[in-house]
């Protein structure tokens, strides 16, 4: 099969994982927030919960969704980032597709926060009520890491705005002008 290329030398891919509560949504919106226009955020619990309502299981039609989605975007010139849960074993096949086949820089992060953290984030996230610890301890896995060190690790001990910084730093994002969409 032969690969087909998406985006183009100038689109960033930026791959943001992590065990639940870990911050990814929180990165995601600050690297938005701090970018402007221009880039798309495909989130895993967007495409996965609300948009299908699907369950998290292999082979599940939102691993496909979020490529074909970021695909889209950096086709029409936008900055993605892909967060999410993103299991390795479940969705590794498609994020290592996804890399290859970007004609732009990719990069990836792993958020990487202990249990006992997640749980004291978790209890202040809006589905903190409905997702008690055992669903979040079966749902854990600790560095869950892509293959071949696709990703830096993050530590819990980094800030949001320290870890934002450090994207869009390490991105070359902070350098670049928002678009104008």
């Amino acid at each position: 099969m032969t690969a087909v290329r998406v985006g183009t030398e100038e689109t960033r891919l930026i791959v943001l994982r992590g065990n639940s509560a870990s911050g990814k949504s929180s990165v995601a919106a600050g690297l938005r927030e701090r970018f402007g226009r221009g880039l798309a955020i495909v989130a895993q619990d967007n495409l996965r919960r609300v948009v299908l309502r699907e369950r998290d299981r292999p082979g599940a039609a939102n691993i496909g969704l979020i490529g074909l989605t970021a695909r889209h975007a950096l086709d029409a010139g936008f900055h993605v980032v892909v967060e999410g849960i993103l299991h390795a074993d479940r969705y590794g096949e498609m994020l290592a597709a996804l890399r290859a086949d970007h004609r732009g820089p990719t990069y990836g992060y792993y958020l990487d926060v202990p249990f006992a953290e997640t749980l004291i984030r978790h209890a202040t996230k809006p589905i903190a009520e409905d997702v008690g610890e055992a669903q979040l301890r079966d749902w854990y896995r600790p560095r869950d890491l892509l293959p071949g060190g696709a990703e830096a690790v993050i530590g819990a001990d980094s800030t949001l705005h320290r870890t934002v910084d450090r994207i869009m730093r390490d991105t070359g994002l902070a350098r670049l002008p928002p678009s104008d969409r």
